[in-house]
């Protein structure tokens, strides 16, 4: 923590001009960026007494190692000037807008004399009846609009309601008949209350039984002569018709289904569930829970979770049918207790096929989505932050926080495509800009030290290499910048703390690696998956964190993200290689048309995917050749599961047999970070 009087300027220095500034840490990265119309008095109000500066403040003047500035003309070129720069150093102290709104819902106030609908965030309150969550308030306040012409109910704010009550007069929603406005008497309470009950009824999935009422009505009017009575009911069914769009059919046979879905790490769970009824998605809700026991498997997971969602629940809100992702371990008891609450029998279920799979997929990536949002959230906090890397300073007993950290994984599948990730984190963020990917060359087989090893080495050696055209006594900041692109050089920067996936033989490799390179001043550390321990260089016990702790689970999110890139550049790799290995046996290919395969498909099921028409677009293929890859790829995937080839329509490149199994190919390639040969 530097002292702010050590690097003031020198009275008198700074010019009372408009200008930009910029505070620079001890590395030179930049991590402020401000304008000002005089920058004298501007940056003194940074070099006042500590505590008359706000926290944040505090952290960032006692961070910084120096401070300097850029005169301007005027405070519009200031604010280009600062944005410039903003885009160009990314620093850790300006601001960054990000949305943090909650789910809407959709809330009728049963608690009021005249309930009303109306939407709304935030925690729920007793005596309000919700729907939902749903992901767009327009969404939502489209389909109110609509239903308010068939059931208009009060969907006003207390303050306008009493002030048409005192003046007799229904506002605008009351004379187009959106509102049976019960504020002037044209509807009793009892009759409102029917309403709201129809409305409600509704939107909980009771939708044909009102509709087919509708009809009845429709047709006695015009039976009985009242056209323009049937005219309206008409209108009332259309608006119905649009609203019953606004919510697609997810499941043909129209069953009532809870969707159940997880997304999990070695510290928490997030758990989507999806409510069905009637084939359309009637709501949806989300938790985020710690998971208490680090053994728990998947299975374990959904048994408790059905325990405490349907524990005290009535009858009418268990469904038919519950899709998990994993059977429950005590499936046949919770299928007799969940039967015995609905008073029907319950299935339990794993979807294998069709729209419920679809459907599952659909509920898996909301609780994807879910985690990551939190753990975004959780991440973006500027105070939690602080306290993380400050509880990883004083646990590791380091100089100073460690701003910037990074994290190192191997990836490989039997002693083969030996790949290694490196990511890093500053001041608790993924600076994705600057993740690299590895090849491990000098290793043979599956020996993760040797290659940790080889790693660190190679990343090290690069920044001694930039490092080593800066003058002494030079400011770092102006040669560990390119000049063209304004981007840090590949490797330029010290990290604060160097993170392996592993324990012992992995942090001893990683710590010899760096003391041979003269680098012992680096320090570095180990994090083991199964317990989440920390382990140092020479140390025979590991560095045990709180669960709670939120230095703990910056490092683990870390270490995952070290993980989840080397999975992800070892899938491409392998992807690739089986494609080669493939188009090896088709005759005539060469090297050059091989390479172009790969570079316009990618993966082998991309390639599988593709008919004959589009490989016989590429440059350089000829319908007999795209004819013989397609051909050879789909014959080496049939044969693999099936032991025969299959059939070939020529002329459209189709396959006919109908049941070629579909590899599994990596994902689309991972586009963040470079890979170091």
């Amino acid at each position: 923590m530097a002292d702010p009087s050590s690097y003031r300027p020198a009275p008198g220095s700074i010019p009372d001009s408009p200008g930009v500034y910029r505070f620079s840490d001890a590395g030179g990265r930049v991590i402020y960026v401000g304008k000002a119309k005089n920058l004298r008095a501007r940056l003194s109000s940074y070099f006042q007494d500590l505590v008359n500066l706000h926290p944040r403040t505090q952290t960032m003047v006692t961070t910084a190692a120096k401070v300097d500035w850029t005169v301007v003309a005027n405070e519009v070129e200031s604010l280009q000037l600062e944005y410039s720069w903003i885009k160009e150093y990314d620093p850790r102290f300006n601001v960054k807008y990000r949305d943090d709104k909650s789910y809407p819902w959709l809330a009728i106030t049963l608690n009021e004399e005249y309930p009303r609908v109306m939407v709304g965030r935030g925690p729920k309150k007793k005596g309000v009846r919700y729907f939902g969550p749903y992901s767009h308030a327009w969404a939502i306040r489209e389909t109110v609009d609509l239903l308010l012409r068939v059931f208009p109910m009060r969907s006003c704010s207390k303050g306008v309601f009493n002030r048409h009550r005192q003046i007799g007069r229904p506002c605008l929603l009351g004379y187009i008949g959106k509102c049976a406005a019960p504020c002037t008497g044209q509807v009793s309470q009892e009759e409102h209350l029917k309403i709201v009950e129809d409305f409600s009824a509704f939107l909980s999935g009771q939708t044909s039984t009102y509709v087919r009422r509708l009809e009845k009505e429709m047709r006695a009017a015009a039976a009985e002569l009242e056209y323009e009575k049937a005219a309206k009911i008409r209108d009332d069914l259309s608006a119905l018709d649009k609203a019953l769009a606004k919510n697609a059919v997810v499941l043909g046979d129209g069953t009532d289904t809870d969707v159940i879905a997880l997304s999990e790490d070695p510290l928490e769970v997030a758990v989507q569930i999806f409510y069905v009824r009637g084939g359309r998605i009637r709501g949806q809700r989300g938790w985020i829970a710690d998971k208490a026991d680090g053994d728990a498997t998947t299975a374990d997971l959904v048994e408790r979770f059905i325990q405490q969602t349907y524990a005290g629940e009535t009858s009418d809100a268990i469904p038919r049918e519950i899709l998990v992702p994993r059977l429950p371990a005590g499936e046949a008891a919770l299928i007799e207790w969940l039967s015995e609450l609905r008073g029907s029998r319950v299935a339990i279920r794993v979807p294998q096929r069709g729209d419920k799979k679809d459907l599952m997929a659909t509920v898996e990536r909301n609780a994807l989505q879910t985690l990551t949002m939190h753990k975004t959230k959780r991440a973006s906090d500027l105070t939690t932050r602080n306290l993380a890397l400050e509880e990883i300073q004083a646990a590791l007993d380091l100089p100073e926080a460690p701003l910037r950290m990074e994290c190192y994984d191997v990836s490989n599948l039997q002693g083969t495509e030996v790949v290694a990730s490196m990511v890093v984190f500053e001041d608790g963020l993924p600076r994705k800009s600057e993740y690299r990917r590895f090849v491990i060359k000098g290793v043979d087989g599956q020996n993760d030290v040797a290659s940790i090893a080889e790693v660190l080495t190679r990343r090290f050696k690069r920044m001694l290499e930039d490092r080593a055209d800066i003058p002494a006594g030079e400011d770092p900041t102006a040669y560990l910048v390119d000049p063209e692109t304004g981007r840090a050089k590949k490797f330029a920067y010290t990290p604060g703390l160097v993170v392996v996936d592993g324990g012992p033989p992995q942090v001893a490799a990683a710590r010899q690696a760096m003391d041979e390179l003269g680098l012992g001043d680096i320090p570095v550390v180990g994090l083991a998956k199964r317990l989440e321990e920390v382990w140092l260089p020479d140390d025979e016990d590991p560095v045990i964190f709180s669960r709670t702790s939120e230095g703990l689970y910056l490092l683990q999110r870390l270490r995952d993200e070290a993980h989840r890139f080397a999975i992800t550049h070892h899938r491409n790799r392998r992807s690739k290689s089986m494609v080669e290995s493939v188009l090896d046996e088709v005759p005539g290919l060469g090297d050059v048309r091989r390479k172009t395969l790969l570079k316009h498909f990618g993966s082998l099921k991309k390639l599988r995917q593709a008919s004959i028409d589009q490989v016989a677009e590429l440059p350089g293929f000829g319908r007999r050749t795209a004819e013989s890859v397609v051909l050879a790829v789909n014959s080496a995937a049939t044969q693999a599961d099936t032991g025969r080839a299959p059939s070939v329509n020529t002329a459209t490149g189709e396959i006919l047999d109908d049941d070629v199994p579909e590899l599994s190919g990596a994902p689309d390639g991972d586009r963040t970070g470079r890979t170091e040969n």
